[in-house]
């Protein structure tokens, strides 16, 4: 009997089995050869050598086959992968251990689909449920998943490793039928089931509300990582999003309609997701989270000096913001912190808010009309003219001109690596087991045509992923025409009253006259034409930074401004009143 001792084509791996009809298979990527077995004398071989043949085919064709899994598996592994991602970023583990598990175990308790005494997945199907003792506690229960083989549970450390963890109960173990198994619509199987499900009252699991559960986590634990990071690094292929089901272990096999449930085509979106988090928080039922104190990252005055670092604005102005967010009552902790059990569940978007906040000082200082901006520009053009030596004056031209170039430099980058994104996976899907080797023949040859393509019409190697960083640009390095503003001073615009400092403006205009009635959807709408133009690039120039609309900047300038002249709003209440009162007479 000779042994096959060549490389597999595929992987390079040494390790054969052999298949029913004699020939070699690699037992790591599954590749079956031409060659065959050649045996000297059939009478040679034992018993006990046909017997762990078989084993090893039992195990080829379970593998073929593929796990038994639900379709909330899948998400839980895509939960485990984004923690481990978020991990990597400097998140501690305990988002991934303790916050994030809780919440999916209680996702999974409130949809009825684990951790309570009849799931969802026995309802409908001729099934039987195995528990060791019926008096057991589910919501108690170690963190396994609903099938006997599959990814790895959150919780690794902590519990599990006591030896308390024996005497916990397991979740019960659901046998499905042999018609289940064999599901040619799907390869979970749950798969057409769950598509199709409609039920009052319960918030769906899809891979966008993945994120909402991961930053309700980093909320929880006050992390520094707020929404639009989140949305950023995961735009960034930091943290898996698109196509993350090629982190699915093998046997958990993904065709037909599990397709639509986790391929996904399009980049999340700020206001989807802010709605998604309310949405999912509402229905676990989540206590108040802890409380957003003045030390936490994500109160505005935090956020105002890194965003003013950011857009390199001078560090004079972090006075103004926090006077600004004092005098509104943005910064106290009962208007920050989220509570999704009070009649009006709603978190604040700390990063829009923070932003609203330095567009509101702008127009103290600067009116942002397309007048006083450049005469006071002027102004301190002259003045850093004959005053070299001195600390410089904030010119807003020249800061303008410093901005707009970095802006459209990194806008072109943005839109040129969206325009090449790759939206197909590596991993092939199809809509049944049986066109699966068609599908991957296919894309075995179009990898093929891209590489040949690539070394014709660009030989240079790619570039590396960049290392993720919550400042998308850098101001240390000073050039001709990257200057960094941070240390100029503010005196062009500020002016001495008694021992206080006054602006020089003493206009202001509001960017709403009218907010819509109560009833509205919308507070506000945004329409460029209707404002000036410094105002629409300090928009664009932070909607940006943010990846979110204009208009949703815009509406969050507007409430801040409405809180900061409450007179002001009062008294055009008073006299649109008093004039509906004289129609009537």
């Amino acid at each position: 009997m000779k042994e096959f001792k060549d490389r597999c084509s595929q992987c390079a791996a040494v390790s054969w089995g052999l298949t029913d009809e004699g020939k070699y298979y690699c037992t790591s990527c599954h590749n079956v050869t031409e060659r065959s077995r050649e045996v000297i004398n059939t009478g040679a071989i034992p018993n006990t050598k046909i017997q762990a043949i078989n084993r090893g085919l039992k195990r080829k064709r379970k593998l073929e086959k593929g796990w038994d899994w639900y379709v909330c598996e899948g998400f839980q592994h895509i939960l485990y992968q984004q923690a481990k991602a978020l991990q990597t970023l400097g998140v501690g583990p305990e988002l991934k251990n303790e916050v994030l598990h809780n919440f999916w175990k209680r996702y999974l308790q409130k949809s009825k689909q684990a951790y309570c005494k009849n799931p969802v997945y026995t309802s409908r199907r001729k099934t039987t449920v195995l528990e060791d003792n019926p008096s057991h506690s589910d919501w108690d229960s170690e963190p396994e998943l609903l099938s006997d083989l599959s990814c790895p549970s959150f919780v690794e450390s902590g519990a599990e490793s006591q030896p308390e963890v024996h005497a916990q109960k397991s979740l019960p173990i659901i046998k499905a039928s042999q018609s289940e198994t064999a599901s040619v619509c799907s390869g979970s199987l749950d798969g057409v089931e769950y598509s199709l499900r409609k039920e009052k009252g319960i918030v769906k699991m899809t891979v966008p509300r993945t994120l909402a559960f991961c930053y309700l986590s980093l909320l929880w634990q006050r992390e520094t990582i707020t929404l639009a990071d989140l949305l950023r690094f995961v735009e960034e292929e930091h943290i898996p999003y698109i196509n993350a089901f090629q982190h699915f272990p093998e046997e958990m096999k993904l065709y037909g309609r599990d397709k639509g449930i986790f391929a996904i085509e399009s980049w999340p979106n700020y206001e989807d997701i802010y709605k998604k988090i309310i949405e999912v928080a509402t229905f676990l039922d989540l206590p108040r989270f802890p409380d957003i104190t003045e030390d936490c990252y994500l109160h505005p005055n935090i956020l105002c000096m890194k965003y003013l670092m950011e857009v390199n604005l001078p560090d004079e102005m972090h006075d103004l913001t926090c006077h600004v967010v004092k005098v509104t009552g943005i910064g106290e902790v009962d208007f920050l912190t989220f509570d999704p059990i009070a009649k009006k569940a709603k978190t604040v978007k700390y990063d829009v808010q923070a932003v609203a906040v330095i567009v509101v000082v702008l127009k103290l200082l600067f009116l942002l009309d397309d007048n006083l901006e450049w005469s006071l520009s002027n102004i301190a053009e002259k003045y850093n003219e004959k005053n070299e030596e001195d600390k410089p004056w904030f010119d807003f031209r020249k800061w303008y001109q410093v901005m707009k170039k970095a802006i459209d430099e990194k806008k072109q980058k943005w839109e040129e690596a969206r325009a090449k994104y790759l939206w197909k996976s590596e991993k092939p899907l199809y809509h049944s087991a049986i066109n699966r080797s068609v599908v991957y023949k296919r894309r075995e040859m179009v990898v093929s045509l891209q590489k040949q393509f690539s070394t014709l019409v660009d030989s240079t190697p790619a570039v590396e992923k960049k290392s993720p960083s919550s400042f998308q640009f850098s101001w240390t390095e000073e050039g001709s025409d990257r200057t960094c503003f941070h240390g100029h001073s503010l005196q062009g615009v500020l002016k001495q009253k008694g021992q206080s400092l006054m602006t020089k403006n003493s206009l202001y205009w509001l960017s709403t006259q009218k907010f819509c009635k109560s009833y509205c959807k919308h507070v506000t709408t945004y329409e460029e034409s209707n404002f000036s133009l410094s105002y629409q690039f300090i928009l664009n120039l932070f909607s940006f930074l943010l990846r979110i609309k204009t208009s949703l900047l815009h509406e969050e300038v507007s409430l801040i401004e409405k809180r900061l002249f409450k007179a002001k709003y009062s008294t055009t209440k008073k006299k649109s009143s008093r004039s509906r009162k004289v129609r009537k007479c």
